[in-house]
Order: structure tokens, then C-alpha cells, then sequence
């Protein structure tokens, strides 16, 4: 994925990894789980077309033995969302070429080969909302906060965010968020809907990393449907959602994968389901 050879690093977060640069981004692995990292922290990885296409080229060329994948933001902050700096002189067709491209990248971490799984903290702001919205799962840090300052620039979502987060906080709070320049802190963001999961100060990228374990365990079609799938299935009328669920759901459980799983727990050799703690 990258030129330069993999050299083994630190990455920081307590284990030494294969660290590839490729511009605004540092790639590492953790065993079946693929690491990414924002890496523009003078700018709080605010994301450039550099980081649009490096993040394009990662999504698309995943290896074959990646299960997970973790995105990050390296420093203090996940993304301050856009670089205004690069849009200031562009027109309106550069504009429309522009917020077509991140759809494109976008889409490809949304409906790619497998599961991703976002660590916020520190700013989550406009184009880094977009982006954290394309992930599947959401771990938040405390210092995390929300905000879509489109309004007061003069500007409007261009990455995704007018699709995806209405489903997840509703089109009235996104509203509120973009018109008065509303924000929302970390806490009040997993009740919301911003993300599912809230844990300590300095405690996303660890937990981050333990949901993509727990992830590469399952079965990969099983993966494979709930990101590809049930999405679908949810914007669908019920009528194809129903018909599409029926063919998932067959394909699935005919797999051979499938089969030696279901067998191990009527064998009483997998684990059950337990209450929460």
C-alpha cells in the first residue's frame, strides 16, 4: 500500500507495528486489523484532497488477510472536517468534481470489504463528522465534540453528511446543528446517536481495538452482510427488504463456515450469550 519499505515502529498505542506513510496518513497492522491514522495535526487533521485521495487508495486496495480496519486521528483531535483553505477559489463545477470525490471515498469505507471502526476524540467537526459517519462503529472519548459549522461559512455538507447522519441524530438536530452552529460533547453524543460508544481519556484507540478483534472472530460473509446488506435492507421498501433478507440470510447460514460454527454451539462447544455487566 505504500512505496517506502515497512520499517517495525512504536505505534504508540502499546505494541510495535508495520508503519507505512502515505502522505496525510500513517497505515499500520495489528495482526488481521488495518490502523489508519489522520496525520495533519498542525491543521487538527482538518482533510485535504491529499487525505481524500490517500484514504480513496487505502479503502480500495485492503488486504486480502485484513478482517477490521480502525481509523483514527493522530494528536489531540479526530478531524476539524474540511481544508477551507483549498476550497476558497474553486468554482462551481470544481466544487460538484470535488464533493464527488469524497462521496466516492466515502463509500468505499461504508460499503468496503469489511467493517471499520472510528476512534473520536477532540474535535469531530464538519467534513470529520462526514467522515466518522462512514464507519460502522463509533468509540468516543470524553474530549470528543460534534459540530457542523457549514452555516456560519457560508458553505454546505459535501462529504456524505446530509445522507448519512440524519439516520443516525435525525434531520431536525442536524438542522439545529448547521443553522445556529450548535455542538454536542462526547456524552451527550452517544445518547444521540453520534456514536455507540463512550469510554475513558486516552481509552478509544485500545477499545477501538479490541471491537475489531471481537469483529475479525466472526464469520467474514456474516461481516460482509451486516455492511453490505443491512443498510440496504433498511432504506429498502419492506417488501424487497424482506425478499433481500431471505436471500442473505440463506446465503449465509449455507456457508461452510457457517455450518462448523453452528455445530460447535450444538455441540456445547461455544460459548453462550450472557447478560451484560
Amino acid at each position: 500500500m505504500a512505496d517506502a519499505a515497512p520499517a517495525q515502529v512504536a505505534n504508540g498505542f502499546g505494541g510495535a507495528h508495520h508503519r507505512h506513510t502515505e502522505g496525510p496518513l500513517v497505515i499500520t497492522r495489528d495482526g488481521d486489523i488495518l490502523i489508519v491514522g489522520l496525520d495533519r495535526q498542525a491543521k487538527r487533521n482538518a482533510i485535504n484532497d491529499s487525505t481524500i485521495e490517500a484514504l480513496d487508495a487505502c479503502f480500495s486496495s485492503i488486504p486480502d488477510d485484513v478482517r477490521a480496519v480502525v481509523i483514527h486521528g493522530i494528536g489531540p483531535n479526530f478531524s476539524a472536517g474540511l481544508d477551507l483553505s483549498e476550497i476558497s477559489e474553486r468554482d462551481v463545477t470544481d466544487g460538484v468534481f470535488h464533493s464527488r470525490a469524497w462521496h466516492r471515498c466515502f463509500e468505499k469505507i461504508e460499503f468496503g470489504r469489511v467493517p471499520v471502526v472510528a476512534v473520536l476524540k477532540g474535535a469531530v467537526i464538519g467534513g470529520g463528522l462526514e467522515l466518522a459517519c462512514a464507519a460502522h462503529i463509533r468509540v468516543a472519548e470524553p474530549s470528543a465534540f460534534y459540530a457542523l459549522p457549514e452555516g456560519q461559512r457560508g458553505i454546505f455538507v459535501g462529504g456524505g453528511g446530509s445522507v448519512r447522519l440524519p439516520k443516525l441524530i435525525g434531520v431536525a438536530r442536524m438542522a439545529d446543528m448547521m443553522l445556529t452552529g450548535r455542538s454536542y460533547s462526547a456524552a451527550e453524543g452517544v445518547s444521540l446517536g453520534f456514536s455507540q460508544y463512550l469510554v475513558g481519556e486516552d481509552e478509544g484507540f485500545a477499545h477501538a481495538l479490541d471491537l475489531a478483534r471481537r469483529i475479525c472472530g466472526n464469520a467474514p460473509l456474516t461481516n460482509f452482510a451486516v455492511i453490505q446488506a443491512l443498510p440496504r435492507i433498511a432504506d429498502s421498501d419492506p417488501r424487497v427488504g424482506y425478499l433481500m433478507e431471505s436471500l442473505v440470510s440463506a446465503v449465509a447460514q449455507g456457508d461452510r463456515e457457517a455450518k462448523t460454527r453452528v455445530r460447535a454451539f450444538l455441540e456445547k462447544r461455544a460459548a453462550k450469550v450472557t447478560r451484560p455487566d
